[in-house]
């Protein structure tokens, strides 16, 4: 496990799925950590069960990533809550499925928005934070949907596809304030992600979120010297 103690994370959408279980990832190796999602009350209910288990090092709001104004307040909210912002995990994200001809202009936009300009704001807003202590950590959850396309997903592999390009000019943006930057790769994650809440039992050959987590961790346990950009993860016996 990463000694993150002392370091300060932020990670969006989450309240649940991989989000939640990288934010408890983070909190058991000593970190502080702000989440945020759309639901503020859902976001209050999350950080009021976290505390019990990390008294004093969570916090968090509802903020909508598709609008800068909202991510600007709260990164600023997150990094007076913490005292700076040293790690980020741009993981909030929506999937729409339909074919081109058939999908609702506005479901278009709310993907891109969410799953692109969303993951831009956060790393705009938080880029100056990590400078302010010397570097930090940038960690951008794709799919490999980002390198995968397939009918009905023009919307969400178009995002997904621009996040790789988006991270890799990041990446070498930043490199020389000692900030990395990552992006991880998940296949099929067995999460409420695209459903109506829930999990499926039926489908344990799937990655958890803590699957997910657990490479995070990894990642950030690197010697500085060393940079895991890109991290392709996948369940190792899918469904024939």
């Amino acid at each position: 496990m990463a000694d993150l103690t002392g370091k300060c994370g932020f990670v969006t959408g989450g309240t649940k799925g991989i989000g939640l279980a990288i934010a408890r990832a983070l909190g058991d190796a000593g970190a502080s950590v702000f989440i945020c999602a759309r639901n503020e009350k859902e976001v209050d209910r999350v950080v009021g069960r976290l505390m019990e288990e990390y008294p004093g090092r969570i916090s968090g709001s509802g903020c909508d990533v598709q609008d800068y104004e909202d991510v600007r307040e709260t990164v600023a909210r997150a990094g007076n809550a913490m005292g700076g912002v040293d790690i980020l995990v741009n993981n909030a994200g929506i999937g729409e499925f339909a074919n081109v001809e058939e999908m609702d202009v506005s479901r278009w936009d709310a993907t891109i928005a969410t799953n692109l300009s969303g993951v831009f704001y956060c790393c705009r807003e938080a880029i100056p934070l990590m400078k302010r202590r010397g570097g930090g950590y940038i960690i951008n959850i794709g799919s490999l949907a980002g390198k995968n396309a397939f009918p009905g997903g023009a919307a969400y592999n178009a995002s997904k596809f621009g996040l790789i390009g988006f991270s890799e000019a990041l990446m070498q943006e930043v490199r020389y304030a000692g900030i990395r930057v990552s992006y991880v790769m998940p296949g099929s994650v067995n999460t409420e992600f695209g459903r109506s809440g829930v999990q499926d039992p039926a489908e344990t050959w799937k990655l958890t979120g803590e699957d997910v987590a657990a490479v995070v961790l990894d990642i950030l346990r690197l010697d500085p010297r060393a940079l895991a950009s890109r991290v392709e993860i996948r369940p190792s016996q899918p469904k024939k």
